[in-house]
């Protein structure tokens, strides 16, 4: 009788974590960390989006922790960073459990993410810790309402949404043409008018001073903080939240009376921050239903059975915006950072141990999943995504963005009002063709579509 023997690597994944070498650190360091830095970790650089899709630089970093995982099993891989202890999670199974068991031990509150976010939140929600940050915590789950599907200033919303994309589908009409920069004008006020009303609409300063401390955030401990600037911002945010226009989310705020140590302005600066990456991924969204006709059938027959002025989860459309998520996810890098010890296995990591997840590794891993780079939103209303715990577009456990219902609700809605309107063809220049895989990595700003009126 004989007995398969189990290789060591998946042995060993329940004992330890594996060692890097100093040359693996060094390619993890050049083709994971430092694209992912250069290209804007908290405000994406144009140019350097260009370049990451004309590389495909998520594919090679893909490619690379496939490998890693395949030479030393998908244990946690320590790499060899002087002074520091930083694991790379390469399972399911450690995500989940990463993810699942924020933020006590693992904390959301990492060294860099202090660096950076620090620079326009200091006290928002992500860099917070221990009762602070439970009370942030609570607050944003209650304005932003974070387990209904439909927030109940929906309908308010929807109006402001409605009236900015009428506007814009027929300035692109009239022009023939949509492109990042229209959109952009368009989604900005959009998404002014959402959080603040409608005196906030042409207010682009605010959103002006944001972008700045957000590119000083994208060097993180590199430049020093530009407080002026920060001061000036919250005081703009606190003036805004303080008239707190009815059917609005600052409206939703003053309902909560927050205590001052919760900084609520802090708290919005990030939503406005999250905003921004919820454009991304709408033009991403348009930019797959322009070339995948059997996708864009099923999604105007699903506006076809709803009513275009009232709020509606629209469930197979928001499926589509999760896809373009798990396809091209906004944060590529999930930080968390050890409170404690922490045993793996026989083995104990210290404290202030640095855990990365590199979700485009469990999104496009083509090892696991049989539709990794196929445009597939089905997925999202089977089971077949919730079930697997390293999909994880809005990150998942505790730590889950509180704004996912939310965020889905406006990027739906405002992508089915721009489709009620009209038809969108990719102008050329793009790297998604029907019937072909989907590219590692789609940069936003260079989509542009041609555009007819319905």
């Amino acid at each position: 009788m004989t007995e398969t023997m189990p290789h060591p690597a998946e042995t060993d994944r329940v004992v330890r974590p594996s060692q890097a070498s100093v040359f693996e650190t060094l390619e993890v360091a050049a083709r994971v960390v430092v694209p992912t830095v250069a290209v804007g970790v908290v405000k994406r650089r144009p140019l350097m989006m260009a370049l990451a899709e004309r590389f495909q630089v998520d594919r090679s970093a893909i490619r690379l922790l496939q490998r890693l995982r395949d030479d030393h099993g998908s244990r946690p891989l320590r790499l060899a960073v002087p002074g520091r202890t930083i694991v790379v999670l390469l399972s399911p199974d450690d995500v989940a459990r990463v993810l699942a068991e924020t933020p006590d031990p693992f904390s959301p509150d990492t060294v860099e993410k202090h660096a950076a976010l620090g620079k326009f939140q200091p006290h928002g929600s992500l860099v917070s810790r221990n009762r602070p940050r439970r009370e942030r915590r609570r607050f944003n789950e209650a304005v932003l309402e974070e387990h209904r599907p439909l927030h109940h200033l929906a309908a308010p919303m929807l109006a402001r949404i409605n009236e900015e994309c009428d506007h814009l589908a027929e300035e692109a009409q009239a022009a023939g043409r949509l492109d990042w920069r229209r959109f952009q004008r368009s989604w900005n006020r959009l998404v002014r008018r959402v959080v603040f009303g409608d005196a906030a609409a042409d207010d682009r300063a605010v959103t002006a001073a944001l972008n700045a401390l957000r590119r000083s955030a994208n060097w993180a401990y590199l430049t020093p903080r530009r407080e002026q600037i920060r001061e000036a911002l919250t005081e703009r945010l606190r003036e805004y939240l303080d008239r707190a226009e009815s059917g609005t989310l600052a409206a939703a705020i003053a309902r909560e009376d927050p205590d001052p140590a919760v900084h609520p302005a802090d708290q919005v600066a990030h939503w406005l921050f999250a905003f921004d990456a919820a454009g991304m991924a709408l033009m991403r969204t348009l930019a797959l239903l322009a070339v995948n006709r059997g996708h864009r059938h099923v999604a105007r027959c699903e506006l076809g059975a709803s009513a275009p002025d009232l709020p509606e989860e629209l469930p197979y459309l928001r499926a589509c915006v999760l896809e373009s998520l798990r396809l091209w996810p906004t944060t590529p890098l999930l930080l968390r950072e050890s409170t404690t010890e922490t045993r793996w296995g026989p083995e104990t990591l210290p404290e202030g141990t640095s855990f990365v997840i590199y979700t485009p590794l469990f999104h496009r891993d083509r090892e696991r999943l049989p539709f990794a780079d196929r445009f597939s939103p089905d997925v999202w209303t089977d089971g077949t995504a919730e079930a697997d715990p390293a999909l994880v577009p809005f990150s998942g456990g505790p730590a889950r963005c509180p704004a996912e219902n939310l965020t889905l609700f406006t990027v739906t809605s405002a992508l089915a009002r721009l489709l009620r309107h009209g038809e969108y063809r990719l102008a050329s220049g793009h790297p998604l063709y029907t019937g072909r895989p989907e590219p590692a990595t789609l940069d936003p700003f260079s989509l542009s579509f041609n555009t007819t009126a319905m």
